[in-house]
Order: structure tokens, then sequence, then C-alpha cells
């Protein structure tokens, strides 16, 4: 069964006599959503903020770009801001993507930690560069999914191998180690949250899973190469959503990050029913959507897909007989 294999949110990220994720106190946010509330004569639906950028190997340029965003994105009123797979760094080597990365009590985390707090939102950190427990042992790093404010975090476990030839030629097992649990959806100010990573897209399985433990929001931080961004993207993004009957934000990262390395972006939300309800363009920046629970309840209570599902099925096929021959 799919649902066996989601496991709770980590209680403990080897951070032993460390506490890197407490719980961010949102008054200033739980003000604004007062205020906002009082105004509208409906019932408030949560603002969130999508990411585009492009990170470079410069940390430093990378938390200025990423720190101006999300403060931008709170002073519009979101309350979970979602940034990018690489949003720390994108190296031009295995090398020096192995030298940058630090654990996730190192201080470059801190800082993001301190900047929700300061704004009073929700991050989705898409895809950090984390040295793990086993790094002395490995020399490998994880590519690891946070979400402040609670102690929620998902290590990528499908791993970007492919070489096209003349077009695309990255090996991420070359340096990262496959997490081994898919997270369980967290409750957020804007739904409960299934965690997954760039590749992770393609992979309708874990989507299925995460919808079924009550995801209602699955976010695809990415860094899609061009090729396989103006093929899929879309496309990919568009079939999570109506499979699973959930939001699906991507955070993407976009253009030239060094000499060897350029992203598609297209940063986008799309709703329950499919439609793209909002879109980054060129060059780095944000896009908002509001997320309408009752309409997504509305959509699974009139088409309740996951009660038709034939779970007694899946995973095996019937082989066809020949009829006897005469």
């Amino acid at each position: 069964m799919l649902r066996a294999v989601v496991q709770k949110p980590l209680q403990t990220l080897c951070l032993a006599g460390v506490e890197p994720f407490a719980r961010i106190q949102s008054r200033a946010l739980g003000h604004r959503f007062k205020a906002m509330s009082m105004e509208s004569a409906g019932p408030l639906k949560p603002l969130i903020a999508v990411c585009q950028m492009t990170s470079t190997p410069d940390k430093a340029h990378n938390w200025a770009s990423c720190s101006r965003l999300v403060r931008e994105a709170a002073q519009r009123g979101a309350c979970v801001v979602f940034l990018p797979e690489g949003f720390d760094f994108i190296g031009s080597s295995v090398k020096e993507s192995l030298s940058l990365a630090e654990p996730l009590e190192g201080d470059h985390l801190q800082r993001y930690i301190g900047l929700a707090r300061e704004c009073g939102v929700w991050l989705s950190l898409g895809g950090f560069h984390e040295r793990g427990c086993d790094w002395e042992s490995t020399g490998r790093i994880y590519n690891c999914h946070l979400l402040l404010d609670p102690k929620a975090a998902y290590r990528k476990t499908h791993l970007f191998d492919v070489e096209m030839e003349g077009r695309v030629s990255l090996k991420e097992s070359a340096f990262t180690n496959p997490g081994s649990k898919i997270v369980a959806p967290v409750e957020t100010p804007a739904g409960k949250v299934g965690l997954a990573i760039c590749y992770d897209l393609r992979f309708p399985e874990m989507s299925i899973a995460l919808a079924r433990e009550g995801a209602e929001i699955l976010t695809y931080p990415s860094a899609f190469t061009v090729t396989t961004g103006s093929a899929h993207w879309e496309v990919l993004l568009r079939a999570r959503a109506v499979e699973t009957q959930c939001y699906v934000v991507a955070a993407a990262q976009t253009g030239k990050h060094h000499a060897s390395r350029t992203s598609y972006g297209h940063a986008m939300v799309v709703d329950p029913w499919g439609s793209v309800v909002a879109q980054c363009q060129e060059g780095p920046g944000l896009c908002y959507a509001e997320i309408d629970l009752a309409y997504l309840r509305r959509i699974r209570q009139e088409m309740p897909v996951f009660s038709h599902r034939r779970a007694d099925l899946y995973g095996q096929v019937a082989a066809q007989k020949r009829p006897p021959s005469p």
C-alpha cells in the first residue's frame, strides 16, 4: 500500500542539543490576517508567494536575493513563501558543491530561521545542500527540503541521473545520498503541505501517497533544465494537480547559474482542477496565489476519484491467457 511508505515528520535531524526549528511566533502575521478578514465580506483565503531566482556559487549573493524576495512577499501579505531547489547555491562542480554544503545546524540555515521569524511567515526552503550525520563516512550530501516553522525535513528520494546526448548530462547521485522516507503532509496557514523536490515530480506514486495522507498542497521546488522544462514542466505540474486534486506549487530556478548550468524557470501555481493560476515570467521575481480550500473540497466531492481508486488491483497485472489451440 502506498500509505505505508509515508513517514511522520522527523522529530530529530541529527541536531544533538540544537533546536534550529523553534516554532516561529507569527504575531504580525496573525494581526495581518485579522485586519484582512475584517475588511473582507467573504471567508479569508490565504495568500502564498512563489519565488523564482538565479542562484550562483556565491552564497552571500543568493542570500541577498532570497531575503529580498521573502521580505517583499511578507509585505504583500503572504503567509507561506516558497523558495526553489538550490536556493542556497548552485555549484559549478561536484567539488565546489560538496565544499559549500553545511549541516542543518550551520550558520547559513540559521539566517533563514531568523528571516522567517522577522517576517512572520512560513518558509519552504526547497533544496538545501545538507551535510548529514553520515557525511564523514559517505562524503556525500542530501538534497533537503525544509519547512520552517515545524520540524519538517524531506530528503530527496529520486535523484536526477540523466544523460541526453548533446543536451543534458547530470548525475546527482555522484555526490548526493537518496532519502529513505516520504514525510507526512504538514499543516500550515495555507493548508496541508506535502514536500517533494524537482525530479520527484515525475513519480506520481509519491504525489498520490501524499494526497492519501491528507495533502492539499503539493510543492515541487525545482531547477529544471531548459531541455526538460520546455518539454515537460507545465504538463507534469498540471498532471499532478489533476490526479491528486491538490494545489501544486513549484518555485523555480531560472537563467544562467554559471558557465555550464542554465535553468528553465516558469515558477507557477496550479489549482486542483489543473488550471495555471499564477506564473512567473522571465528573470527573478514572485508570483502570488490564493489557496481556496473550499474550492478544493468541492472538486473532491463532485469527482471523488480517491474513493474510486482500485488499490486492490494496482501493482498486479493479470497475465493474458491464450485460448487453447483447436
